[in-house]
């Protein structure tokens, strides 16, 4: 089994321990900058391109700031969302706001931000108007249905199955009821795929996008400002899976751009996307410890991590590469499922893994957990969500949230003897 590269080693981590109790989320601020900057450079023939982080990702803002400051927007789905953004100077337009079933009441707000409203739901069109007001610019998410079969992925399933998005003619009806009505400025987006490896996806949803962008000025006279192509760009949770090439997609949409747009007289098109997975997963890792054997019917290592904390293994059966630290180089000469704690038989980090022995208090490290980790924790059997450090490009490792407690959980209670035990525990 490969070792994978670690920007700590076990030493760094135990006297992180003394501060910080496992389980914990540290993610690599060199690492993530020079990605950014990766990304960025793979389109550097596009002058107007520009990443909108997907929020959802990692909803930290010591994360939000480090992105804000290498040129990311962000792409918010909710209120809350939005407000991280604001909170480190994102805003304006480059907030995109792609929800889906959205309340009226943060519409409004988004509208207020000025932030880009991306309308999923032709019927959206009367309710901004209603509540919000149309904006100058409004962007429509397609959803290609039949058309892209072929670009269905696990997570995000057939585009035809998705509830997201317009239909094409609902599509070209939405931008002629949008000019009828005032609008001005219009943008495209869609997003078909998710962690996805085939670079020549991503092309391919460029040329869809080009394609309708020539056609919508063709036929309705609808010169967009900006297509975007949506995220997705996968990341090689398994050792044996290729990375995506960066620049390779670059090259083959700058390629597409050249071949439908400036033909088509839309040159310069704004050219967007709304990465992040690729952007942070492979530089954040959870961090716990083994705290059980136990020898049934299988071998199994308990530590004190749950679903709670990462769910993606459980929720998907999502494969994330287990190191022990300081046996990197050990024999993998053990079979164990590497579970929590919750009530919950798919609770598993890991089914069947070739793994070096493991003792009671050694340190494991989930790889590649730097998105839709933490973000996607719940309290279930009352499990508190972990801590989130930071470790700096300087060197230093900060905290950047921390570890829930029993009060934290009970805040929203109003019950006195219950209160009074949380504030006796804390004593």
């Amino acid at each position: 089994m490969p070792t994978l590269p670690l920007p700590f080693d076990r030493d760094r981590i135990l006297e992180l321990t003394q501060e910080f109790p496992t389980p914990f989320y540290i993610y690599d601020e060199k690492a993530i900058r020079a990605n950014a900057r990766r990304l960025i450079s793979a389109f550097g023939w596009c002058s107007n391109f520009r990443n909108h982080f997907a929020v959802k990702a990692t909803p930290n803002p010591h994360l939000l700031e480090i992105l804000a400051d290498e040129g990311f927007g962000a792409d918010c789905s909710s209120l809350p969302e939005i407000l991280l953004a604001q909170s480190v100077g994102i805003d304006g337009e480059k907030i995109m706001f792609t929800s889906n079933d959205t309340p009226v009441s943060e519409f409004v707000y988004a509208k207020e931000a000025g932030a880009v409203l991306n309308l999923d739901d032709i019927t959206h069109i009367q309710s901004v108007e209603t509540h919000a007001g149309l904006p100058s610019l409004v962007s429509f998410r397609y959803n290609p249905g039949p058309l892209r079969q072929e670009s269905g992925n696990a997570i995000i399933g057939n585009p035809e199955d998705a509830k997201y998005g317009l239909t094409r003619d609902q599509l070209f009806d939405g931008y002629r009821e949008l000019k009828n009505r005032g609008v001005t400025r219009f943008g495209l987006h869609t997003m078909v795929v998710s962690n996805e490896l085939n670079s020549n996806s991503f092309v391919e949803t460029a040329r869809m996008l080009f394609t309708l962008a020539v056609e919508l000025s063709d036929t309705l006279d609808v010169r967009l400002e900006w297509v975007n192509l949506g995220g997705g760009i996968g990341i090689p949770y398994r050792p044996e899976d290729k990375a995506v090439d960066l620049e390779s997609v670059g090259q083959g949409i700058e390629a597409a751009y050249n071949e439908i747009v400036v033909p088509g007289g839309l040159d310069p098109l704004g050219v967007l996307m709304e990465n992040g997975r690729v952007v942070t997963g492979p530089y954040g890792y959870l961090v716990t410890t083994a705290i059980h054997q136990k020898k049934i019917y299988k071998d199994y290592v308990g530590v004190d991590a749950c679903m709670a904390n990462l769910m993606r293994p459980g929720m998907y059966g999502a494969y994330h590469h287990i190191t022990v630290l300081g046996k990197e180089k050990a024999p993998h000469n053990t079979v164990v499922d590497v579970v929590g704690s919750l009530c919950e038989n798919n609770d598993k980090f890991a089914i069947d893994r070739e793994l070096p022995e493991i003792e009671q208090g050694d340190l494991l490290v989930i790889h590649d957990s730097g998105a839709h980790g933490h973000a996607m924790g719940f309290q279930y059997n009352a499990k508190l969500r972990s801590a989130e450090l930071l470790l700096g490009a300087d060197g230093a490792v900060r905290c950047i949230r921390r570890a829930e407690t029993a009060a934290d959980y009970f805040a929203t209670l109003d019950h006195g003897p219950l209160d009074a035990l949380v504030a006796s525990t804390s004593n």
